[in-house]
């Protein structure tokens, strides 16, 4: 397998944190380990240094000094990872929602040659197991929606947790400055990578398993507000399509 760093943003993810799911990834996918402590205020931390000990040199952990949001602690462990030579890189929720065989999935689309980006998608097929509530799952399809429009592209699942990426200048150039929102930041990252790469480079894979963990930090009504950060989001890409 390819060299591959997976990052894990955390914000007082103290009641959410699974020590013995991550284990099971950091021995199953054989991929590098990277936490982000985004300021966390609980035993999060405390928490995370006892399950690197455990993991030993396959996992390590980044600690921001301040919260900065999910956004900017994703950009920072995914330009972390490639500063450590890594050729694929990706990030997943703290709550693992997205189990082991399913990220190890997603990973090993990037051997195809054609795909650079391999986003994980809640798609509720025959056969699959997505498990989320109802008001949530219909609320995620409004915002859908709206980022599809956003975007000029037929994306299903823009907030899915699971995205991994081959390290590529076109990455590097998309991670280049922050985000300008701190929890729709998932939209303008697509955006860039569209603007830069093209979306023949970029697929959309339906997730076998997917469990809410509830506890979520984004509320429906900060999800609704989110919705008008895309019109931040779309000028910004405007922007970047200029560069």
């Amino acid at each position: 397998m390819s060299k591959t760093s997976i990052v894990i943003p955390c914000f007082n993810e103290a009641r959410r944190l699974a020590p013995e799911k991550f284990k099971e990834l950091a021995a199953d996918s054989k991929a590098h380990i990277v936490f982000v402590d985004d300021g966390s205020t609980d035993g999060t931390n405390d928490i995370l240094k006892e399950l690197i000990r455990d993991i030993g040199h396959s996992a390590e952990l980044i600690e921001m000094k301040k919260n900065s949001g999910k956004g900017e602690a994703v950009r920072t462990g995914l330009l972390h990872a490639i500063g450590l030579g890594m050729e694929n890189i990706g990030y997943i929720d703290a709550d693992m929602a997205t189990p082991t065989p399913d990220i190890r999935h997603l990973i090993n689309c990037l051997d195809d040659a054609q795909t650079d980006v391999a986003l994980g998608s809640r798609v509720a097929l025959l056969g699959h197991k997505i498990e989320r509530s109802p008001w949530r799952h219909y609320l995620g399809r409004v915002f859908a929606t709206a980022a599809s429009l956003t975007l000029a592209l037929p994306v299903y699942d823009t907030q899915c947790g699971a995205k991994f990426f081959r390290v590529t200048d076109n990455v590097k150039a998309a991670l280049s400055t922050p985000f300008v929102s701190r929890w729709a930041f998932d939209v303008e990252l697509i955006g860039r990578l569209n603007a830069l790469a093209g979306p023949s480079r970029i697929r959309e894979i339906p997730l076998r398993e997917w469990r809410d963990q509830g506890r979520s930090k984004l509320s429906g009504t900060a999800m609704i507000f989110t919705v008008f950060e895309l019109i931040k989001i779309r000028r910004r890409l405007r922007e970047f399509d200029r560069r």
